[in-house]
């Protein structure tokens, strides 16, 4: 067990002065975000009487408003979105008129005349929502997890007896849907659906969630229900419009927050170089590696000082072998600075077992745990209070991802600390640099498009198998639904009948579309042991599991023996050869269909339908220092991805303007689109992950000089709609994000790249801020 620990009683300027003072030249800004205070109401008479009781059993006695309000409006029958700060109490909205409607319900013979549906989008929420209903204990309500852990002599009772499934979409889509008729009793009583944390259903994920909401509609409808729907959201822009595309149906939203929260300290922080070997940024031995101690790294640190000191500290990183990595480093330096509480750290991911998920929490709650590397399965919606202060390693993608991370922190009302430590990218520079970009800015919107065909159309034929689509049920689906259903019969896979259209094989359709994701995928395989040790997409395994590659798996080391892309198969062996690999690719782009221009003179700017074709050439095999000790040929196919995207053009004049001749124009161009791509997630809800880019001196299609960022999903991800919409913001601090790097002739945290396939070269750094600056004249 965790060594227990008081937490300290300095205030959080104290704490960051220790930091500065440890770690000098490393505080960028500091901000103060005021304290708000309670804005309170009475509870609604129309709320069962055994819930009141349960609630202030549990020491709840009065509500805020904005809980009130969205109960209310659930109440009386209308679609409700509730978008306020972390902690805010937001699950109280949905409880109240659910479980009324599950308590006057329990009269009835079977005992759920009211269900509830709940869906979350990590079991671990789910999980803390259950666990939270049982201590509640509300007479008549029986709660029960409905998700791949549930045991199967459990889930005839569920469908049975329970009135409050809690479950998750991809469950819902694979289970519930397609047996439906053995939920009848449970569907036919269907009163409230509730989607907790909604914001996560965004990009390709948000579409796939889109399509199955309007499937349980079609389904409920076929029992009769017509269920309300009741959504949470950490606070983002428009939250009733993307409620709406979520589910198909108008809402209102909430948004007003009236519950009390605590000042906090806001820190920007970057860290410091790695050593005299960096100093030379542009150096061709440090051309893909990092100038500046990373993210994870110095977090570590931090989190160690912290703990070190008694405060009670959650670090969020982004990725689960990061967070592993920061909780191993912490613990090592307090093993020499204060080794009474090496056992108050711990790591916190998704894939832990679910009573290792619950002692962590179990320990934040408590005190016992002192500090805490978490993923954002920590960030979605779990129940921790009372923490001190909020490390977060690198830029999680998005101001709403940020808010509810630093959220955690003061989550009982008292004073906190939320420290942004930038990683080694373009992105993150410029926003510690520029803090009114954080702090000065609404939050976003969420991108997400539900009418993506290469998503809908898999989904429209899970529909028919669950029940034989009709003319009547396509409007549901939206305007093109009907074009892919005639795709689907030309296919052979639906079959056209007088009374609609049906499923026309022996097996599921709903076993053949994964919800994260579009496409098949390659699973990766132990050539000595047979073990799944993971997968990957199949766009994505050209270039990280091609024969050769070196594959890390939860920070241990496999070399691809043979990648089988008719199997979908990539083998591996374990063993760290002690070199890491990085693919070569070459790609081209053709214009298919221009849907948005704007003209600015010897500037265009465009957004439209485009076919990006990828091949991945080869690799390289790089020592830890960057040294290139081989070149590698692959005999890979060439891949095709009809997309959309957003460019823009230059004219000679414009070059010229720029000061670029015809040898400097192909690394301007191609450090700028570098910088683009790092930079999009400051105007849409993207990853740099999610969108690819391709540049070039003269493109056929437009005959001029051509920088292009596209989605990288089949018909678009909605991401580069975004650039498009907001370009001169977006290329604005593109331009001010290569100016203001301090690196002579490009760095990470500027122009280079972490998934070049032309290995960072060529660049120029200097020529991209002219060419930018040309552009931004003409955009005015």
């Amino acid at each position: 067990m965790p060594t227990p620990a008081p937490t300290s009683r300095q205030r959080p300027e104290d704490w960051l002065a220790l930091l500065d003072a440890r770690h000098p030249g490393r505080l960028r800004s500091t901000a103060v975000l005021p304290a708000r205070v309670a804005d309170t109401v009475d509870w609604p008479e129309w709320v069962a009487p055994p819930v009141v009781a349960a609630l202030r059993g549990a020491g709840i006695e009065t509500l805020w408003r904005h809980q009130r309000e969205c109960a209310d409006l659930a109440r009386s029958g209308r679609n409700a979105v509730v978008a306020t700060g972390t902690a805010s109490g937001k699950s109280l909205a949905y409880l109240l008129p659910a479980l009324t409607a599950v308590v006057d319900g329990s009269l009835a013979p079977n005992g759920r005349g009211g269900t509830v549906l709940y869906l979350a989008p990590t079991k671990a929420l789910a999980a803390d929502q259950l666990d939270r209903l049982s201590r509640l204990a509300v007479p008549g309500v029986r709660a029960a997890a409905y998700d791949g852990d549930t045991p199967v002599e459990e889930r005839r009772w569920i469908r049975d007896h329970a009135n409050v499934v809690l479950t998750n979409p991809d469950l819902l889509h694979a289970s519930l849907l397609p047996r439906h008729e053995r939920w009848a009793s449970f569907l036919r009583a269907l009163r409230y659906v509730v989607v907790d944390e909604c914001h996560a259903y965004r990009g390709i994920f948000g579409a796939h969630v889109a399509a199955v909401l309007r499937r349980l509609r079609r389904v409920a409808e076929r029992y009769r229900a017509r269920p309300t729907f009741i959504l949470s959201s950490a606070t983002v822009g428009s939250p009733a419009d993307h409620a709406a595309r979520l589910v198909g149906l108008p809402f209102d939203a909430v948004i007003r927050d009236g519950s009390p929260r605590g000042a906090t300290t806001f820190a920007f922080w970057e860290p410091g170089p790695l050593g005299p070997q960096a100093t030379s940024a542009g150096a061709d031995l440090c051309r893909s590696t990092p100038v500046r101690r990373s993210a994870t790294t110095e977090a570590a640190d931090l989190l160690a000082d912290l703990v070190g000191t008694g405060v009670q500290t959650v670090a969020f990183a982004r990725s689960r072998a990061g967070v592993e990595a920061l909780a191993v480093a912490a613990r090592r330096r307090l093993e020499t600075e204060a080794p009474e509480r090496v056992g108050a750290v711990a790591a916190y991911r998704g894939g832990y077992l679910p009573e290792e998920r619950r002692a962590i929490e179990a320990g934040l709650r408590s005190g016992t745990l002192l500090g805490v590397a978490a993923t954002n399965a920590l960030e979605l919606g779990v129940d921790v209070t009372g923490l001190d202060a909020v490390l977060v390693a690198g830029w999680p993608g998005r101001r709403a991802s940020l808010w509810q991370q630093i959220g955690r922190a003061g989550r009982t009302g008292s004073p906190s600390l939320a420290v942004l430590v930038a990683a080694d990218d373009p992105l993150d520079t410029y926003l510690v640099r520029h803090p009114d970009a954080v702090l000065g800015e609404p939050v976003e919107a969420t991108v997400m498009d539900p009418t993506n065909p290469h998503v809908l159309g898999p989904h429209l034929a899970a529909a028919a198998a669950e029940l034989p689509l009709t003319e009547a049920d396509l409007g549901l689906f939206g305007a093109g639904a009907r074009e892919l259903v005639d795709a689907l019969v030309a296919r052979a896979i639906l079959r056209r009948r007088p009374g609609g259209w049906y499923w026309d094989r022996e097996d599921r359709p709903a076993d053949h579309v994964r919800l994260r994701g579009i496409g098949q995928t390659v699973t990766i395989v132990e050539s000595t042991t047979g073990r799944v040790i993971g997968s990957v997409d199949e766009a994505s395994a050209h270039s990280q599991v091609h024969t050769g590659a070196v594959h890390v798996h939860q920070g241990r080391a496999h070399v691809v023996t043979s990648l089988d892309l008719d199997a979908s198969t990539a083998f591996v062996l374990r063993g760290d050869p002690g070199w890491a690999t990085q693919a070569r690719s070459v790609s081209t782009f053709a214009i298919e269909a221009v849907e948005r221009r704007v003209d600015l003179g010897d500037v265009a700017l465009a957004y439209g339908r485009v076919r990006v074709t990828a091949q991945v050439t080869g690799f390289l095999r790089r020592l830890p220092s960057g040294e290139v000790i081989g070149t590698h040929h692959l005999d890979l196919p060439e891949r095709t991805l009809a997309t959309r995207g957003v460019w823009w053009t230059m004219t000679p004049a414009a070059l010229e303007a720029a000061e670029l001749d015809d040898a400097s124009v192909p690394g301007a161009a191609h450090a700028a689109e570098h910088a683009a791509i790092g930079m999009l997630p400051l105007v849409a809800t993207s990853d740099r992950w999610d969108v690819g880019g391709v540049s070039t001196a003269l493109h056929p299609d437009t005959g001029l000089a051509t920088v292009m960022v596209y989605d990288g999903y089949p018909a678009g991800a909605g991401f580069t709609a975004r650039a498009f919409e907001s370009h001169a913001t977006w290329l604005g601090a593109t331009r001010d994000a290569i100016a203001g790097c301090r690196c002579e002739s490009g760095c990470p945290a500027c122009v280079q790249s972490p998934k070049c396939g032309n290995g960072n070269e060529p660049l120029d750094k200097a020529g991209a801020v002219r060419l930018l600056d040309v552009v931004l004249r003409a955009a005015g």
